[in-house]
């Protein structure tokens, strides 16, 4: 016989599950190389293009080093082939080409955030308009729960981010936080890993593009601050984000204009 549940209280319930997805759910065994390639195109296929705009980084295995995409390629055109291995300087160790010089914010934040491993920052259209409203982004869905509590706002646009007054800026303003919405801009995220950059900048846009539909009907209503962080901490473990990243990775590879990005 299993064992009865129905008299467990919610905390057990809880529990229950995260040791369940200890146990049976499994990540991806793609390189770091080839998770930044599927990452640049599973952002493109959930509207983050925006051109030449944006930057993807991830750590790499040697200290001040990390993975981009090179200048001049758009985020469909990420392969794993193609990326670049830069230093803090952003001077190429690894690749051809070079490195968007706005990246020079992400030296700031990796030098400031020991704990992140990979950034992503993009000019996702519903994130862009929101942020033209000079408006922190709010959460105030089931759904979108993974960033409650969990997003900065720079209210002010410093200007085109390739100086290291902007790097300094944004690294102070996004503090321990794992994303932040950047005034007349765009949106950042920087976590522990690729697959949780990548699902939080997903969340992020439909957060925006909600709250720009919500905010044209009404007045958008709070959520219940321990319910929010409950549902964060729910949603934001390492094992649901790696299926998840796993779930985007093969429906962007069942694309004919995606499959050869591995390589």
């Amino acid at each position: 016989m299993g064992t009865d549940t129905f008299n467990f209280d919610k905390k057990e319930l809880i529990k229950q599950s995260f040791d369940q997805m200890d146990i049976h759910l499994q990540g991806t065994q793609y390189s770091l190389a080839q998770k930044v390639a599927l990452t640049c195109r599973i952002l493109f296929d959930n509207g983050h293009d925006s051109a030449l705009a944006g930057q993807i980084t991830a750590r790499s295995e040697k200290p001040g080093t990390y993975l981009t995409q090179r200048l001049g390629l758009g985020f469909d055109e990420i392969c794993a082939g193609n990326l670049l291995l830069v230093n803090e300087n952003l001077e190429v160790l690894q690749g051809d080409g070079m490195a968007n010089p706005a990246n020079r914010f992400h030296s700031w934040l990796y030098r400031a955030r020991p704990d992140v491993q990979c950034i992503i920052h993009t000019h996702a259209v519903h994130t862009a308009a929101l942020s033209m409203l000079e408006v922190p982004l709010e959460i105030s869905h089931m759904d979108n729960c993974v960033l409650y509590d969990d997003v900065a706002f720079l209210p002010e646009w410093p200007g085109v981010p390739v100086g290291n007054e902007e790097g300094e800026l944004i690294a102070q303003a996004i503090g321990k936080k794992r994303a932040i919405l950047l005034a007349h801009h765009g949106l950042l995220v920087a976590c522990s890993s690729i697959e949780e950059s990548c699902l939080l900048a997903i969340a992020f846009e439909r957060a925006a593009k909600m709250q720009l539909l919500a905010r044209a009907a009404g007045a958008i209503k709070p959520i219940d601050p321990v319910l929010g962080r409950e549902a964060h901490d729910w949603i934001l473990r390492a094992q649901r984000n790696a299926v998840g990243f796993a779930y985007y990775a093969r429906r962007t590879l069942r694309k004919k204009n995606h499959q050869y990005c591995l390589e």
